[in-house]
């Protein structure tokens, strides 16, 4: 089954007015936009244009001036995000001092893991075969991205939200984000990006979502 199938006649993501505003200043809005099964958008704007800033308030760790955000057609509450929302963010909420194999399985305990697919797998599909064992520290920034990729594959949401996914990757990463963002939506799932790169997308033309910086 379709990892979107459960809520067919609803996006899968709704913005509805939605703005934020900081200290009364206001970063962005009103936006009003939604992603479907299938559908990989990329948020355009310059520095201090509110990318971050719209991922964030989408994951919940911010919270909107006004407007609602709906998954599913459904208000989104943080019981939800979990399992069904993927942030990956500058920071990528990896431990240090555990290895590329214990900081999967330490994602898959708290928000469960897709059928068919176990950490091992995981780490082969983005490239780090025989470094299961190695800890974080060790490994180069482009290889830590990796492995947050990889905990991407594992986990059973169906919504990826992906700030600035290409940073830190050479040519060869840059070619798996993206079979990787492919992939993911043939499967029914659905994405929002930021990148600053030219190279932001798998094939055709991305559906684009601008944000301008405020004066």
């Amino acid at each position: 089954m379709s990892i979107a199938a459960e809520t067919e006649s609803a996006p899968l993501l709704q913005a509805r007015s939605l703005r934020f505003a900081r200290n009364e200043e206001e970063i962005f809005g009103p936006l009003d936009f939604s992603l479907h099964p299938g559908d990989v958008v990329l948020i355009e704007g310059d520095n201090g244009s509110g990318k971050t800033t719209l991922l964030k308030v989408l994951s919940g760790l911010l919270e909107a001036k006004s407007g609602s955000v709906l998954l599913h057609g459904a208000p989104l509450t943080l019981a939800k995000l979990s399992h069904q929302v993927a942030l990956l963010g500058h920071l990528l909420g990896l431990k240090l001092e555990l290895s590329a194999l214990e900081n999967l399985r330490f994602a898959t305990g708290m928000g469960g893991i897709r059928s068919g697919i176990t950490p091992q797998l995981a780490l082969a599909s983005v490239g780090l075969e025989g470094f299961e064992d190695a800890p974080l520290r060790t490994l180069s920034a482009g290889q830590r991205k990796r492995v947050a990729l990889a905990r991407l594959l594992l986990v059973p949401a169906a919504l990826w939200l992906l700030d600035e996914p290409y940073a830190n990757l050479d040519r060869g990463g840059i070619d798996l984000v993206n079979r990787l963002l492919d992939h993911h939506a043939r499967r029914g799932g659905a994405a929002l990006i930021t990148s600053h790169g030219a190279y932001a997308f798998t094939s055709g033309t991305p559906r684009r979502i601008p944000l301008r910086a405020t004066a």
